[in-house]
């Protein structure tokens, strides 16, 4: 069997080299260049580093090694789209996007035919359960990456296999420690895929520009200060606002007159809602097991994170709708609803909140 296996040099994915070895697999590693680094203004984004990492690795197993650019189908795919939802004052997770439409999407068109299968480092597990695979939740729930995968799509999970997704984060390590691999004790990427070390607000007045707006208290109407444009601002966002006597939270966004109104205080109610709507709403697997035009239960996620919140799922029109159990906060537009069963054990899909 052929697995491809694509390898950034940071840990995780190091060690899934090391797992499918001794799994008896010979995986052919990949290293993806993406993003920017090729810009003479983003020099600061190097992949030297990675690729002299994954390089060793590829040597420490004896495994083909290639590096392979997929940066104009990134620009085309993910980097637009991400430009094209600033500008739309929605807040895009270029993350998942990443997922569906470069490592499972253009890799799989250019480069993955070949292969019978493809690992990655993620922290996700896969099910077969009557023949049909599902994406399953990693063990560990801190690390677990499901989130960013929501946007899948079966023909793309049935090659995928996860081999650090029945691991704790600090097992990767043991393992990588105990394989002496160079990435063993490197840090984790913080920073969204594409962008690597540089700072998001330089990228996005790089390609949206800047244009000044007055920050309002919603509840008075009262003009607080000033912005640079709504596009550097999501709902939820508490950091970056330039206000005193704070906690100021971002509630709203008026994108004709580029106001962003923000409430007072830790835990404004005006930062909760409990009904979300969610556009075109995809499930990964071709035939869900549940009739979501009745309202039924599920586990949703609005944002990467560890917990897991209670609701319902319904169909209401062209959307589907999640009914939580209890009110949220931080509702984004343009970021991603992400529905699991209600034992929190599949990641069923999901849809752009509206």
């Amino acid at each position: 069997m052929k697995i491809a296996s694509l390898v950034s040099g940071g840990v995780d994915s190091s060690v899934t080299v090391h797992l499918l070895k001794e799994q008896g697999y010979d995986p052919h590693i990949f290293y993806i260049k993406i993003g920017l680094e090729d810009d003479p203004e983003w020099m600061d984004c190097p992949s030297a580093e990675d690729i002299e990492i994954t390089t060793f690795i590829a040597k420490k197993y004896g495994c083909k090694f290639d590096v392979i650019s997929l940066q104009d189908e990134y620009w085309d795919r993910v980097i637009s789209y991400t430009i094209d939802s600033v500008k739309s004052g929605l807040t895009p997770n270029p993350d998942v996007m990443c997922n569906k439409m470069i490592k499972f999407g253009a890799f799989e068109e250019k480069y993955g035919k070949d292969f019978d299968l493809i690992s990655t480092g993620h922290y996700a597990t896969t099910l077969n359960r009557d023949g049909v695979k599902y994406l399953g939740t990693a063990k560990d729930s801190f690390k677990d990456q499901t989130y960013f995968l929501g946007q899948i799509s079966q023909a793309q999970l049935d090659k995928l296999v996860f081999p650090i997704g029945g691991l704790l984060k600090q097992e990767v390590r043991e393992v990588a420690v105990k394989a002496k691999l160079p990435s063993a004790m490197r840090k984790d990427s913080q920073g969204i895929c594409f962008l690597g070390k540089i700072n998001y607000n330089d990228f996005i007045k790089k390609y949206v520009g800047e244009k000044s707006g007055s920050i309002i208290e919603l509840e008075t109407g009262k003009v607080l200060g000033k912005h640079n444009g709504f596009w550097f601002h999501t709902i939820g966002q508490r950091k970056g606002l330039g206000l005193s006597q704070g906690p100021w939270f971002v509630v709203k966004k008026d994108l004709q007159r580029n106001i962003i109104y923000v409430s007072n205080g830790y835990d404004p109610i005006t930062q909760y809602q409990d009904k979300i709507e969610l556009s075109h709403f995809q499930f990964i697997n071709n035939f869900p097991d549940r009739d979501y035009s009745k309202s039924l239960p599920v586990k949703f996620k609005i944002r990467h994170q560890p917990e897991f919140t209670n609701g319902n799922l319904i169909i209401e029109g062209d959307l589907h709708v999640i009914y939580s159990e209890k009110p949220i906060s931080g509702v984004a537009a343009g970021q991603f609803g992400v529905i699991y069963n209600p034992e929190a054990t599949i990641c069923l899909g999901s849809g752009v909140i509206c």
